[in-house]
């Protein structure tokens, strides 16, 4: 049996503890996907800042003069327009530079979302997460005009000569899976080095997506031609989307931001501004 005095102890103490947890502030639950996304004030890795990423270097027509802080290049201008969608001025982006491959391994970013020529790929959203794409894309073969490859027409004329790509890239998967080549495929770090094998003749042929093909032969490689574009096959095409930490607060923002960017013609008239038409360019069967 507890006292008259101990229980006005122990009602008092009890009266204490309500008081403090209703003057008490309630913890800031973390921002869900699929959240508010208020203009500007997205949980951004810095506050009212939007960091995005890509690679170093990077090329033309996706960034020009490897200054994707410029908006020159499709990318960059791309990547403003979802900032500005979002709430961020262009005095609120900030650049930061990762390698292609880290940029898509698990593991905290240092970027909110990155813009590098990604292909959506069941195995890269294992580990981390996809905006809507914002450009639909086909894989190209470059060969050096003085090259009989040079005039090639068939899927099947690719089959018995030296193919290469950069690694990790859907234009080394692309070789695989629509070439199917009867010799391994050469693997470089970057297109760089890929155009440097093709004009030292240690590769027949390199793949690359297909502006990116158009601006190699156009101002790049002297004595290059597009030789054909490869067939987008069945299925969803080959898309590039902007890449996220995993169940980032940020995705569904930045989805949002790119299916409006495509509803009201931006994506089609950035195409318009900086890459070529695929129009001219064969399709190779």
């Amino acid at each position: 049996m507890i006292s008259s005095s101990a229980g006005r102890r122990v009602l008092a103490t009890a009266v204490l503890v309500l008081s403090v947890a209703a003057c008490a502030p309630e913890p800031a639950a973390p921002p869900a996907a699929g959240g508010s996304c208020e203009p500007g004030a997205l949980p951004t890795l810095a506050a009212g800042t939007l960091t995005v990423g890509t690679d170093q270097p990077v090329y033309p027509p996706w960034y020009r003069d490897d200054d994707p802080s410029s908006g020159r290049g499709f990318e960059s201008a791309v990547a403003y327009a979802i900032a500005d969608e979002l709430g961020y001025p262009r005095e609120q982006v900030t650049w930061a530079r990762v390698p292609f491959n880290a940029a898509v391994q698990p593991g905290p970013k240092t970027y909110d979302l990155n813009l590098t020529e990604f292909s959506i790929t069941p195995e890269r959203a294992q580990a981390v997460d996809f905006s809507a794409p914002y450009y639909d894309v086909k894989q190209a073969v470059v060969a050096l005009s003085s090259s009989p490859l040079a005039g090639a027409t068939s899927l099947a004329e690719l089959k018995d000569v030296r193919l290469g790509a950069q690694v990790g890239t859907t234009s080394y998967d692309a070789i695989i899976d629509q070439i199917a080549p009867s010799a391994q495929p050469a693997v470089f770090n970057t297109n760089d080095d890929a155009k440097l094998a093709l004009t030292n003749g240690q590769v027949d042929a390199i793949v690359v997506d297909l502006p990116t093909a158009f601006y190699i032969t156009s101002a790049e490689l002297e004595g290059s031609t597009i030789v054909g574009q490869l067939p987008l096959g069945e299925g969803t095409p080959e898309q590039f989307g902007a890449v996220l930490d995993k169940d980032s607060a940020l995705t569904t923002c930045v989805t949002q931001a790119v299916e409006r960017l495509r509803e009201d013609g931006t994506l089609a008239a950035l195409e318009d501004e900086w890459l070529d038409s695929a129009g001219s360019a064969p399709e190779l069967r």
